[in-house]
């Protein structure tokens, strides 16, 4: 199977380039960078021996940041290449990276692509994030003897019961990591069970993050124009969740005449159609990118800009975490980013994505799920109008994420296998 699908990739350039050439006119590639995505190395080698971390999208990515500090900080003179798949993801990397570390797009799985890469990079060690398994890279990996670790890795049943069907690829693809370091007992069983070795539940190191960022000056500037408005905070939404913070703003509206509800949106490109959205709702609205601080009359205020979640979670007394409501059938965000932070955490029914780190949240009482629109309209309004509910569950997630989040120095070890195996070479 694996040479069928070596060889399906080699003769398919042609759709690649056209793939990610109608990607790029959609805003999903950087035109500029579009080389990259096909071997062609942007910027030259750096000397001396050198870690490539793989980190797909904006929620690998911040994993991997908390991997990176850690590595850099216990090897001064290390070199990284970080690649990652996504346009959001390298905005992130650009504003995040430290000294020393380096971005790229990463390469379609094409076997020349592939090729092209690791001939110019030549990583010594590769950390790939969560549950990246490109086979072509995967095989090139082993075949140049490069040691391979897959950090945070989850693989839900629904992926297992899919890759069962291709159990000797699959078994073969995950021999050419040296270890699998998995976020659960679980996903360790499920990686097992399709034949993977050395694998060790070392916990999800999301819950070891350091909190979001935040400019003090920002801050300073939007809290006179927000005085002493209850305020609501909707993170990392995605399509149909816009529509149903509208609702449930004009539902609360009569017992909160001041609210104020922040949408931030996941994915900020889709401003115009979100303000449309807000438009049928006949809602008051501002985007923070062009229309500036919210204003006394503004029921909805669109924080389309990059980077500023963590000013949003310091101001918002409750978070929904996004893409647990939306038409894509959700999956979830990261809800330790609003625990840590200081906010009740809320969510939907759809978290899949994340499902072992919500359902530890809601059995300790960190964080609340819910069922539907009805339910969330009353839990909304309860926390927001009670305040001594509102700071018991916003206690319970700060104490249960603070709790969880020493685990950095046993991905540490394990991880120090790869630079002994490479050493050794």
């Amino acid at each position: 199977m694996r040479s069928f699908y070596a060889a399906a990739m080699g003769m398919g350039a042609p759709m690649l380039r056209l793939l990610l050439s109608r990607r790029a006119r959609r805003g999903k590639e950087d035109p500029v960078r579009l080389s990259e995505r096909m071997g062609v190395a942007g910027r030259p080698r750096p000397p001396g021996p050198l870690l490539w971390l793989h980190a797909a999208s904006v929620g690998e990515a911040q994993s991997a940041l908390i991997l990176l500090d850690a590595l850099m900080a216990g090897e001064p003179d290390l070199r990284v290449l970080v690649t990652t798949g996504t346009v959001t993801s390298a905005g992130l990397m650009e504003r995040r990276l430290p000294p020393g570390a380096i971005h790229q797009y990463a390469p379609l799985d094409h076997p020349g692509w592939v090729r092209s890469f690791l001939d110019h990079w030549r990583p010594d060690r590769v950390l790939w994030m969560e549950s990246e398994l490109w086979p072509n890279m995967l095989a090139a990996l082993r075949e140049r003897h490069i040691p391979a670790a897959l950090v945070n890795a989850r693989l839900s049943p629904r992926s297992v019961r899919r890759w069962h069907y291709l159990r000797g690829m699959i078994a073969e693809l995950l021999s050419g990591f040296t270890v699998i370091l998995t976020q659960t007992d679980d996903d360790a069983a499920n990686f097992r069970s399709l034949g993977a070795h050395n694998v060790i539940a070392t916990g999800n190191l999301k819950y070891a993050a350091a909190p979001l960022p935040v400019d003090d000056a920002a801050l300073a500037a939007l809290l006179p124009a927000i005085h002493a408005r209850p305020l609501w905070v909707y993170a990392s939404t995605h399509d149909g969740e816009e529509d149903l913070a509208c609702r449930l703003h004009t539902a609360l509206h009569a017992a909160l005449p001041d609210l104020l509800t922040v949408i931030v949106p996941r994915h900020p490109e889709r401003r115009d159609a979100i303000m449309q959205t807000i438009a049928r709702h006949n809602l008051p609205a501002r985007l923070r990118s062009t229309d500036g601080q919210p204003q006394n009359g503004d029921a909805i205020y669109v924080a389309d800009t990059m980077g500023e979640l963590g000013l949003f979670y310091r101001l918002a007394a409750v978070a929904c975490i996004g893409r647990s409501f939306s038409s894509d059938g959700g999956g979830g965000h990261n809800p330790i980013e609003a625990a840590q932070l200081g906010c009740a955490v809320i969510h939907g029914p759809h978290v899949q994505n994340l499902q072992a780190l919500f359902d530890d949240m809601n059995n300790a009482g960190a964080a609340l799920r819910l069922a539907d629109e009805a339910d969330f309209e009353a839990q909304l309004r309860r926390l927001l109008t009670d305040s001594r509910a509102c700071d018991a569950l916003r206690d319970k997630g700060a104490t249960f994420v603070g709790a969880k989040a020493q685990i950095l120095p046993g991905v540490l070890k394990n991880l120090s296998l790869l630079k002994t195996i490479r050493s050794a070479a």
